[in-house]
């Protein structure tokens, strides 16, 4: 894939090294520059890139070079080419990692990206209800009007995950077609659909406003069935409660759930020195930055999931130990996704054949083989 870097790259190089900076720069041993591809400019996770990056050139004199990415693929590949360090990346590398969905192609497949760290925000990702439609609890989605977006697979396991979490099937509601994620948030003003999922700041307001009315959808962290059969689907979603959202606050959270966004990765053999003291910088800057940044409070150490669907590059793990965090479960767990990695990646170069319509069926017919043989859950089988 042929990236205009020229074209996309962002510069972040705001500012000198302070006096008063809140640590020495030789508290940290980073390259003059280090780069990193993100989302499009005016995302969140391009801001918080932004915000950390002043935070690096205002404490140890280190250039951050963002460059923005329209999708995953052109997020992920560049770090795995070695053209650039690391990824602030979105739940995409969950599908990336597993070579499903959009990445089950001759020329992509499973990719072995590992985790540096990640922000887990105040917010989640929920399904937003219309409140006339009356859905207390998921089971309520039966008979209802569901958006399906042509095109988007991420999309679509989203809203299937929901429906799972209800006992509940694309058998058992209405399908509308819609053509993008704000077509669908159409949708439901325009009383042609019933629910959708968004994050919790990121939807809902034109529903809020619209005689409708938005209810968001509590999923209890106390109903494990529920969870089990959603996780079946999603296993990137992972409980949370959130305070950040359109009719959420402190006072009004919501039982919930979502994934770390950003999500810091890189490629198994980029070097542990330059992993670890990319987490070592992040960390120690994090008052710097999410005072400029208040969106970049998930950053923090207390946020890190270390039990989620990523493993972490062994540079990570070292500094994760050095603060005392790292435990023997989440090394147990470290371990199985880099088995589950494997075994991925061995099934990849055993398939001599990528040509042909029917590769997509074979990839995940030998895929699901292999993870199965392995005695661990394909998630996906088509």
């Amino acid at each position: 894939m042929s990236i205009n870097f020229a074209k996309f790259t962002a510069t972040v190089a705001l500012g000198a090294l302070i006096a008063g900076s809140a640590l020495a720069a030789d508290d940290v041993d980073l390259p003059k520059t280090v780069s990193w591809t993100a989302y499009s400019v005016g995302s969140t996770g391009y801001g918080q890139s932004v915000a950390i990056g002043k935070a690096l050139q205002d404490g140890y004199g280190v250039t951050l070079r963002v460059v923005p990415a329209k999708n995953d693929v052109s997020r992920v590949i560049p770090v795995m080419k070695g053209q650039i360090d690391f990824s602030a990346a979105g739940s995409g590398v969950f599908y990336a990692v597993e070579g499903v969905l959009g990445w089950a192609k001759p020329e992509l497949g499973p990719q072995q990206l590992q985790m540096v760290m990640s922000s887990t925000g105040n917010n989640c990702l929920a399904l937003g209800t219309a409140k006339d439609a009356n859905i207390k609890t998921a089971a309520d989605l039966k008979g209802k009007r569901l958006p399906w977006v042509l095109g988007s697979p991420s999309l679509q396991t989203n809203v299937t995950a929901f429906l799972a979490y209800g006992g509940l099937t694309w058998d058992d509601v209405t399908r509308v077609d819609v053509s993008g994620f704000d077509a669908a948030w159409k949708a439901l003003v325009n009383n042609q659909a019933d629910a959708m999922t968004s994050f919790t700041t990121g939807g809902g307001t034109e529903l809020d406003a619209s005689p409708r009315g938005l209810a968001w959808l509590e999923t209890p962290h106390s109903e494990t069935e529920n969870w089990k059969r959603m996780q079946m689907v999603a296993p990137h979603m992972a409980k949370r409660v959130a305070t950040a959202g359109t009719n959420l606050s402190k006072d009004n959270p919501l039982e919930c759930g979502g994934f770390p966004y950003p999500i810091l990765v890189t490629a198994p053999d980029r070097d542990e020195a330059l992993v670890h003291n990319m987490a070592k910088s992040i960390s120690e800057q994090f008052d710097n930055f999410v005072e400029a940044e208040p969106s970049a409070v998930g950053w923090a150490d207390g946020r890190q999931n270390f039990q989620w669907v990523l493993p972490y590059h062994s540079g990570a793990v070292e500094f994760w130990k050095e603060k005392g965090m790292w435990s023997d479960e989440a090394a147990a767990h470290n371990q199985k996704l880099l088995d589950r990695q494997a075994i991925l990646a061995a099934a990849w170069e055993g398939m001599a054949d990528k040509s042909g319509d029917d590769f997509k069926d074979r990839w995940m017919a030998v895929r699901a083989k292999a993870l199965t043989d392995a005695g661990m859950a394909p998630v996906w089988d088509k």
